[in-house]
């Protein structure tokens, strides 16, 4: 993967992170949905900032995740996308406040162990 391509991806990966930060910013706001509520909740969505922007963040996303795939293997590109859920997790931590358990720290590193053997080519 060439540097530009490495851009792609990183550029895919962030928006996704971002996205997914808006979005809860904007659930928080949005408040629990229940069955009475739910539809009402639905309507408001374009109403809340918060929300419009996660998904235009994810729209952007997924538009450099295209891009990324005209040039680069589904099979390398696929499971490298993974890398957001080590990234939503840290988000999760230092933004939100979210504690990460034992349990999910190891499974982080397994997922970044997994992109990295995914990703790795040998020089020939």
């Amino acid at each position: 993967m060439i540097l530009q391509e490495f851009g792609l991806l990183l550029m895919s990966i962030l928006a996704s992170v971002a996205g997914q930060y808006f979005l809860k910013t904007g659930a928080l706001k949005l408040g629990k949905v229940s069955a009475e509520n739910a539809i009402s909740h639905i309507l408001s969505i374009i109403t809340i900032p918060e929300l419009v922007i996660g998904l235009m963040c994810y729209a952007l996303g997924a538009i450099a995740y295209i891009l990324i795939l005209t040039r680069v293997n589904l099979s390398i590109v696929g499971p490298s996308i993974a890398l957001s859920y080590v990234f939503s997790v840290i988000l999760g931590y230092f933004v939100f406040r979210e504690m990460i358990p034992f349990e999910r720290v190891i499974g982080l590193g397994l997922i970044v162990c997994g992109v990295v053997l995914v990703v790795w080519q040998k020089s020939s």
